[in-house]
């Protein structure tokens, strides 16, 4: 068992970039230090009742936090937008469909209503590149403001402004619009090319093309498509 003296810190991330990331960031720090991670929902709380952290920290984890969990500990997820603008779901594709370019990473303390709690750190965060570009920047930028955070033990400030919130986007939502320019498009394909994530299709004739690895020449855009037929699986 870990000691229970404020030296344990728990972090936990469901994506398969926030593995590598911890452990590069875990042989960073003190060895007075004990860090663990978590990958899977279900190990989540049997882990926190045994090491008793001082910080839980969630890199990018889609399931529910309990508030059994987040009453007992102190738990810090991080946001990608600067709240309390764009509180809720897919912020990298909302705000990159509303045409922004670089966006802030909020660390903020996880209560009963979701991204409303208060700050402990904001830091720039830019939207170039593939979804999955952003997500393993992002990754790093979190565990480098949790470093900060277990440092200084700041107490995180309450959230002022008016509210902007984010709808969850579905999978039926990448379907690739019909009309925009080669920007628009190519911006579309990006911000849902990641791991895990369901990227931006078409539909023709029965045959569904998935879309990845967008890049503009010439004035025209280009991509790497996957074509999946009903019956016969996936091929490149």
């Amino acid at each position: 068992m870990a000691a229970t003296d404020g030296s344990t810190h728990v972090v936990a991330g469901s994506r398969p970039w926030n593995r590598p990331a911890f452990d590069r960031f875990r042989a960073t720090r003190p060895p007075s230090e004990h860090w663990e991670f978590v990958a899977a929902p279900g190990e989540l709380e049997p882990r926190l009742r045994a090491v008793d952290p001082r910080y839980v920290f969630f890199l990018h984890w889609s399931s529910i936090v309990p508030a059994r969990v987040t009453d007992r500990w102190e738990c810090v997820c991080f946001h990608m937008t600067d709240v309390p603008y764009g509180r809720g779901g897919s912020p990298l594709q909302n705000l990159i469909l509303r045409g922004h370019r670089e966006t802030v990473l909020t660390a903020l303390r996880m209560t009963d209503e979701l991204d409303a709690g208060p700050v402990y750190d904001k830091r720039p965060l830019s939207l170039a590149g593939t979804a999955q570009a952003v997500y393993e920047r992002a990754t790093e930028l979190s565990l480098a403001m949790a470093a900060g955070i277990v440092d200084a033990q700041p107490e995180p400030v309450p959230q002022e402004g008016p509210v902007t919130r984010f709808a969850r986007r579905t999978p039926a939502e990448s379907r690739l619009p019909s009309e925009g320019t080669v920007d628009d498009l190519y911006d579309f394909i990006r911000m849902l090319d990641a791991d895990g994530y369901p990227r931006a299709f078409v539909e023709h004739g029965g045959v569904r093309l998935e879309l990845g690895d967008a890049r503009r020449v010439d004035g025209h855009l280009e991509a790497r498509v996957m074509l999946t037929v009903p019956g016969d699986g996936a091929a490149p």
